[in-house]
């Protein structure tokens, strides 16, 4: 491919961490844009009414990436975050700690390594998606040709794949972009230029990573 994949979080994970009494309750969620991210943002705070400190980064396939400390020292909890999410390579994710404290002083350090570890342990254990570009595609063929189409279209690992029966079966395909060609290639070899695939669109889709 000539561009990196880009990946998120499939669905929304939860991770605690403790460290010297005061309680850490990270929170990660697929977003796609600022306003989704507050509002879950604000969600986590509802949610954890009685913590002292509700922190907060996000980062966006676009770039566009915020963090917020929520009264900790400057430094010390929302940019640990965001790091975290770099690190992992994620974007479209917003990871809220809630911190219920436990009565110790954890000193600028201390508060560091602790928001940076609830954000590296919630985002290592979200299960992850791939955004993957796929080219769609519709193949005419007769239904003596269905099979053998069938046969390749399973060897060649089509991501989407679905048919419909009247005069002759029409089957619509998604292949990830870089192979379409191959495939078109492929399909018109095999039935000796009888099923020329005609290409629908383009678009990107999320596919959970196994």
């Amino acid at each position: 491919m000539s561009e990196a994949v880009l990946r998120t979080v499939w669905q929304d994970f939860e991770a605690e961490i403790d460290e010297k009494r005061s309680t850490f309750i990270a929170a990660v969620r697929r977003v796609e844009n600022e306003e989704e991210a507050l509002a879950f943002v604000k969600e986590r705070r509802k949610l954890h009414p009685d913590a002292r400190h509700t922190v907060f980064a996000y980062l966006l396939r676009n770039g566009a990436a915020r963090y917020a400390d929520d009264a900790e020292p400057q430094g010390t909890a929302g940019l640990p975050t965001l790091e975290a999410i770099r690190r992992t390579g994620l974007v479209d994710v917003c990871v809220a700690t809630a911190r219920y404290f436990g009565g110790i002083l954890l000193g600028a350090g201390g508060l560091t390594r602790a928001y940076g570890g609830a954000a590296h342990a919630v985002l290592e254990g979200a299960k992850r998606a791939e955004y993957i570009p796929l080219s769609y595609f519709l193949l005419d063929c007769t239904y003596a040709e269905h099979p053998k189409l069938e046969n390749e279209l399973a060897r060649f690992g089509v991501e989407e794949q679905s048919a419909e029966f009247s005069d002759r079966v029409q089957i619509r395909v998604g292949v990830r972009a870089p192979r379409g060609d191959v495939l078109c290639a492929r399909i018109v070899e095999l039935t000796a230029g009888r099923c020329t695939p005609e290409k629908l669109e383009e678009c990107t889709v999320l596919v959970p990573m196994a």
